[in-house]
């Protein structure tokens, strides 16, 4: 598949204005995390297309603030953010108890990325068609496992259909991603999962708007 600036741009800008509909309908802080996520993932696209125009005209500076606006979503907000947005939405006890543990693993991943971003020099350049992002680190494939059991599984523990169908289609897409690329599977991979964010367009429109009112009134009677 073939990547570039203009695809950054457009998905960019697009999942933006999907994330402005989706914070709009939000209904109270603890649904705004949720909301926000198409609408980060358009900031990162496009923090994506500035780097190709950067590395793509020698443009230093811009790439060095694009690449690591991007791999900040990538490798540190991604994995807090989800199952916190997930959390945020729950109400049965079983369910909140265990994404406090997928938050938990989270947290240590991002948390663990967060000092290599800061501590160990980064790169990114074009190969075949995608970015490459040389982000090094310890353990990688286990970190890669706490990463997908953070953003992938923790959706398997929703009660909302569109969340379970999110984190089944991301860990399925990491896959692919990895099967198109090892060097570029962060950058593919995260074309890929910002896409499959319009299911949270889903979730706030059409039919599951008869279940958000109820959610509404389980977090009411869990208060008292």
């Amino acid at each position: 598949m073939c990547f570039s600036a203009t695809a950054s741009f457009t998905a960019g800008a697009a999942l933006s204005a999907v994330g402005a509909v989706t914070v709009h309908r939000s209904r109270g802080k603890a649904e705004l995390p949720l909301a926000a996520i198409p609408l980060l993932f358009g900031v990162q696209q496009l923090s994506e297309g500035f780097l190709w125009v950067s590395l793509r005209h020698g443009m230093p500076n811009l790439a060095s603030w694009s690449m690591y606006t991007f791999t900040a979503f990538s490798h540190v907000i991604w994995p807090i953010l989800i199952p916190f947005a997930i959390l945020l939405v729950e109400t049965k006890r079983w369910r909140k108890s265990a994404l406090r543990i997928f938050l938990g693993l989270g947290l240590t991943v991002g948390l663990y990325l967060l000092y290599f971003l800061i501590t160990l020099p980064m790169t990114a350049q074009i190969y075949r068609n995608s970015i490459f992002y040389d982000t090094p680190h310890f353990y990688i494939y286990g970190v890669l496992a706490l990463y997908l059991l953070a953003t992938c599984v923790s959706g398997l523990f929703s009660r909302y259909w569109c969340i379970n169908v999110f984190g089944a289609l991301a860990f399925v897409l990491a896959v692919i991603a990895y099967e198109v690329s090892v060097k570029t599977f962060v950058s593919v991979w995260c074309f890929y999962a910002a896409v499959l964010s319009l299911l949270v367009l889903v979730h706030f429109t059409g039919p599951m708007q008869a279940h958000r009112p109820a959610l509404a009134r389980s977090r009411e009677r869990a208060q008292k």
